[in-house]
């Protein structure tokens, strides 16, 4: 499997409204989220990992990220996060994926799996820990789109608001036996997807039915 090309992050992370003051700029925004992106895809997690990440980079790359003068310190980058929307930096995210993957082949389907996750060391005294519900492409394993659990649903209910940040022809989506339910299901079809999610007994009736058409037939002895 040949790797999707990168595309320009730099020109979706522009999109994001700078919400700094003017005073006390030392770095672009554009700049410090595109550190922040490739710090986490090169593997650091936390932002004193991303900041040594960044401060052990060449020249070269370091300008090429935007930045001009010595990268920022871990202080900063949080700073920067903790104030910026969080849904206005995952839709930039999104859009440079989506726009890396480029257009399918029309002959074939697109598998995207949707499936839900708790995050590790989220767990508040008196608060549930976040869950989040992904949409990921199978081929090349990028999240596609995601979004919070609220803590007075479930993955189903929020699989439906979730599935209208992709475009969903010539995809298939897979799924565990959470997701086989009438509305989700048919919402997928409306939008002019696929599915394929797993059937078990939460479903009892139609797991029946399943297994009576899959039965060999059989005709009993006279």
């Amino acid at each position: 499997m040949q790797p999707a090309p990168a595309g320009n992050l730099l020109d979706f992370l522009s999109q994001i409204p700078d919400l700094r003051g003017r005073q006390g700029r030392r770095h672009t925004q554009t700049a410090m989220l595109a550190g922040i992106v490739c710090g986490i895809l090169s593997g650091a997690r936390g932002y004193t990992a991303i900041a040594q990440w960044l401060h052990q980079l060449d020249q070269k790359l370091c300008q090429a990220l935007g930045f001009w003068r010595r990268p920022p310190k871990a202080g900063a980058l949080r700073k920067l996060l903790t104030k910026l929307p969080a849904e206005s930096f995952e839709a930039a995210v999104r859009q440079w994926v989506l726009a890396s993957l480029g257009s399918t082949d029309e002959a074939e389907l697109q598998a995207v799996a949707i499936d839900g996750k708790s995050l590790c060391g989220t767990l508040q005294p008196h608060a549930r820990v976040v869950h989040l519900l992904s949409l990921y492409d199978h081929q090349t394993g990028r999240v596609l789109s995601q979004q919070r659990v609220d803590e007075k649903t479930n993955e189903a209910k929020a699989a439906l608001e979730l599935l209208k940040s992709i475009l969903l022809p010539r995809r298939v989506v897979t799924g565990d036996a959470m997701f086989c339910q009438r509305d989700v299901c048919q919402q997928i079809i409306d939008s002019g997807g696929h599915y394929f999610v797993v059937v078990k007994d939460n479903q009892p009736t139609l797991q029946e039915q399943l297994a009576t058409e899959f039965q060999v037939a059989f005709s009993p002895d006279k």
